[in-house]
């Protein structure tokens, strides 16, 4: 006589199943060192992951491009060999155009526009905007607000007008200096101190925790406050895994995520605030603050870049970003 199985005795067979399985193996890569805001937020994700989720989740970190560098850990993402990502915003621009929207110049006024922008609907639409290429967006993660230095003051936007300064590899960072008059230089960002010093670039835009990690201020005279874009990061997921994951344990990560995206913005701000004054007290640069009137000059300035990306960032997202902004026009 054949044994019958009932569909709660099947239950109970795959419920077992479940329970003896392996933990789920989260590899996260990074490209940065464990005492930086990021390396210190991947660490703290694997702590809380594994105590609040013990025996279902297992995360291995992997700092210092250890596993994977910035050239290839997009595409080891994509093929499920790495799980979570932190790269720069910039990287992204091959798989969609829309999170141009941060390096958009003077679009926003603060890093706490910053925030409102990706806490609201048209930002966290953004974190979805990949998947048809099997990324998924799940959280920002800050660097700071980038400055400009520079080997003269600058004031009006005139004033950069000759200078080369060093950019990321970026079509809205080409067109921000191009508007100025000014001329850019790809660079790795660690050439940048070097090119600097030897004069192969007269300026550059960074935060404040970039400058002084690398001692910019020490071959820059000049350091204007223009808060004119953000140096972000966005932790990154393959869509595949993520979804099949047990709908708890995807719900606890996400939420874990989110206390951790907390605290790494926290101490990213804290950092470049503590390292502006690091520079001031240096005394080797003037920092240079910009009133209302001036620094809406350069806002103008920048307006017919924004028009430019407008097509393939979306008129809407820039719109959104535009509104959150709380001082008067």
């Amino acid at each position: 006589m054949k044994p019958i199985i009932t569909l709660a005795g099947l239950v109970l067979a795959v419920a077992s199943a479940f329970a003896q399985a392996e933990p789920i193996v989260i590899k996260f890569s990074h490209v940065v060192a464990e005492d930086t805001p990021k390396g210190k937020g991947a660490l703290l994700f694997k702590r809380l992951a594994e105590e609040r989720l013990p025996g279902q989740v297992s995360v291995e970190v992997y700092p210092n491009s250890s596993l994977y560098g910035d050239a290839d850990e997009l595409e080891a993402l994509r093929e499920d060999k790495v799980q979570l990502l932190a790269p720069s915003l910039a990287k992204f621009e091959q798989y969609t155009k829309q999170v141009q929207v941060f390096d958009l110049p003077f679009l926003f006024d603060d890093i706490d526009a910053v925030n409102r922008f990706q806490k609201r609907a048209k930002g966290r639409q953004l974190l979805r905007s990949m998947e048809a290429h099997n990324i998924t967006g799940l959280a920002y993660w800050h660097n700071g607000m980038k400055q400009l230095s520079a080997t003269r003051p600058l004031r009006i936007p005139g004033d950069a007008r000759g200078l080369d300064f060093r950019i990321q590899p970026s079509a809205v960072l080409q067109a921000q200096f191009d508007a100025l008059g000014a001329g850019a230089r790809k660079l790795p960002f660690a050439e940048v101190y070097g090119a600097l010093k030897s004069g192969t670039v007269q300026g550059a835009e960074n935060p404040w925790s970039n400058i002084y990690s690398k001692k910019m201020h020490t071959v820059q005279p000049y350091i204007t406050e223009t808060n004119h874009g953000v140096l972000d990061y966005m932790v990154v997921t393959n869509t595949r895994f993520w979804m099949g994951m047990p709908h708890k344990v995807r719900f606890e990560l996400e939420a874990i995520l989110d206390e951790v995206s907390y605290t790494v913005n926290k101490e990213a701000e804290q950092l470049n605030q503590a390292d502006r004054e690091r520079i001031r007290q240096a005394g080797t640069t003037q920092i240079i603050a910009l009133t209302d009137e001036e620094r809406q000059a350069w806002r103008e300035q920048m307006r017919p870049v924004w028009r430019q990306f407008e097509p393939a960032i979306g008129a809407d997202v820039i719109k959104a970003a535009e509104a959150v902004n709380r001082k008067s026009r």
